[in-house]
């Protein structure tokens, strides 16, 4: 697949683009300054990861513990929300000294962002780190309370089939499924929970399958290469996700021939 090329004089209609983790490629991840970013250049759709901290306060974090975001070696997971706020995940391992006191926020902080933009629809990866450590019953009843306000513009996903599951118990507007492997027995899971979307690394497809059919939108990702956003749409994947949302919104929209 990562061979795949799309000639210039094929017309192809560009994906819809995910802002991955916000302007992941140009502001610390995961941080209300990425999606904002993303939200400023018009970006439609969002996606970003979320945590439970010991208290059970959802949060805005890809990893189970600050190391690679903020270089504090300490888990979410055991860190009451007072504490965490007392971190600054400003990526100094990618960014130097750029950024200064960029903090985790929390789930209801982000939602706010989402809720004062309703043409903005958030994609929400509940980890399965906090399903894990504290169960999918207090994950999802603390989530669901946090997205509530905005709810109508969330779409749950999770690698977690179950969480699905138990996510439109709770009147879930739609879920997502992460695919964990390219294998017959997630394909069988996905036919039935039968999800809105459905999420892929594009590295795991096969070059020689196809796209696996059914009710759901294909979201692939994390591609910063318009020319594969093309060869992929062509394949029948109906959104991109994007760490270089900036980049490719630009470079989509001004790409000759398309």
């Amino acid at each position: 697949m990562r061979g795949i090329h799309v000639p210039r004089n094929v017309q192809i209609k560009p994906p819809a683009l995910i802002a991955h983790r916000g302007y992941a490629l140009r502001y610390p991840e995961n941080t209300l300054e990425s999606i904002k970013a993303a939200i400023e250049l018009r970006a439609a759709y969002v996606e970003f990861d979320v945590q439970l901290t010991a208290d059970g306060v959802p949060v805005l974090l890809h990893d189970s513990d600050f190391w690679r975001t903020g270089r504090v070696d300490r888990s979410v997971l055991d860190t009451k929300l007072e504490l965490v706020r007392d971190i600054w995940v400003n990526e100094t391992a990618r960014f130097g000294p750029k950024f200064g006191e960029v903090l985790v926020p929390t789930l209801d902080e982000a939602i706010d962002l989402v809720r004062r933009h309703p043409d903005v629809t958030a994609f929400v990866e509940i980890k399965r780190e906090s399903l894990n450590r504290f169960g999918r019953n207090l994950v999802l009843e603390r989530v669901h309370a946090s997205l509530e306000p905005a709810s109508s513009q969330c779409v749950v996903i999770s690698f977690d089939l179950d969480a699905l599951v138990e996510s439109r118990g709770r009147g879930a507007h739609a879920v997502g499924f992460v695919l964990p492997d390219w294998t017959p027995a997630t394909l069988a899971a996905a036919e039935t929970l039968q999800p809105q979307y459905i999420f892929c690394n594009y590295r795991m497809i096969p070059d020689e399958d196809d796209l696996w059919q059914g009710p759901w939108h294909w979201a692939l990702y994390d591609i910063i290469d318009p020319d594969l956003a093309l060869a992929l749409t062509a394949r029948g994947a109906r959104f991109i996700e994007t760490s270089a949302i900036g980049e490719m919104l630009n470079d989509l929209r001004l790409a000759p021939g398309r």
